[in-house]
């Protein structure tokens, strides 16, 4: 593809921007803007109010007509993609319904004080201090969703069109994409981690890999991930495999009554072993193991974090 991963906003092409954080680890997330005949669309903000804010500037320097966001479109639940929504002014900010409920459920003031606590709340506040400790929960209100969709929506930017995708829950519970269609372009949220693990919050895998196909049957040449650097369908296959290949190796093991941190351990090592943010390896085989045993509750993010902070560790010592 040749697009330079490099921090800030990057044009690529008939109107449409990346704006990218290197290097895509815990919490530094993508975004994306599209405009066209004074009309803007703004995919995602970021993580807090200050990285937003460089943001939003970036892109007014850069694109003027970005001075009035007129839409937002939050791709998923997770607080790297709509803690700074507040500043998306009079912006009609557009969801899945299960992205909406998500959104309402995560309240920054509770990050804030976990992080301020993280001390005295064990292993896994600890390591998603470790990772995250670095960004501002504080002065941040929770800004919602004020428009709401289930399994499609078409919108109007100017004469381009968006067509927002529902294909969660894979990542979350609401994940959705933003395909331009005339433009080739596609923006995919957290369905793609480019370079690095995915985490999968909700499940089942099943629905991410269907994900992956979804728009690997797209007619698009440009992919703009959550994390990572732009791509082309090259990374949505890489995606794709991770996942099958994880569901198999997984299951075998599971078949076989092998501990999940054990799987965990003996996955990450194997074939996607130069991939960043190997911890994630614990989340996901637990998440595969609580769906191969048919459970339905939602996992303990703490109890998620720990074991991901017991294989990191783990992994930084055999580095």
């Amino acid at each position: 593809m040749g697009w330079a991963y490099t921090q800030g906003l990057h044009d690529i092409g008939n109107g449409c921007y990346a704006y990218l954080q290197p290097n895509g680890t815990w919490g530094w997330s993508n975004a994306g803007l599209v405009t066209d005949s004074g009309q803007t669309l703004l995919v995602d903000t970021l993580m807090d109010l200050k990285l937003t804010r460089v943001m939003l500037e970036r892109m007014r320097t850069a694109v003027p007509a970005s001075a009035r966001i007129d839409l937002l479109f939050n791709t998923h639940g997770n607080p790297d993609h709509y803690f700074g929504n507040e500043l998306a002014g009079a912006a009609t900010i557009v969801a899945t319904e299960h992205c909406a409920a998500e959104i309402k459920g995560t309240r920054p003031e509770m990050l804030a004080a976990m992080m301020a606590n993280y001390r005295m709340l064990g292993e896994g506040a600890a390591f998603a201090h470790e990772v995250m400790g670095g960004f501002d929960f504080t002065g941040i209100t929770l800004t919602p969703p004020t428009q709401t969709f289930h399994g499609a929506l078409t919108l109007a930017v100017g004469r381009k069109e968006v067509q927002l995708i529902e294909v969660g829950p894979a990542h979350t519970k609401g994940d959705a994409i933003a395909y331009l269609p005339a433009e080739r372009t596609v923006f995919t949220g957290d369905i793609l981690f480019i370079g690095s693990h995915p985490v999968m919050w909700a499940g089942p895998v099943g629905n991410w890999i269907a994900a992956c196909e979804r728009i690997l049957a797209l007619d698009v040449d440009i992919v703009v991930p959550g994390h990572g650097p732009v791509t082309d369908k090259t990374g949505v296959r890489e995606t794709r495999d991770y996942f099958r290949w994880i569901e198999s190796e997984a299951r075998q093991r599971w078949q076989s009554k092998i501990p999940a941190e054990q799987t965990a351990r003996e996955l990450v090592k194997a074939r996607y072993a130069q991939w960043g943010e190997g911890e994630r390896m614990a989340a996901n085989v637990r998440a595969l193991y609580r769906e191969f045993d048919q459970k339905t509750d939602a996992p303990n993010v703490l109890e998620e974090f720990a074991a991901m902070a017991r294989l990191h560790r783990e992994l930084k010592r055999s580095a």
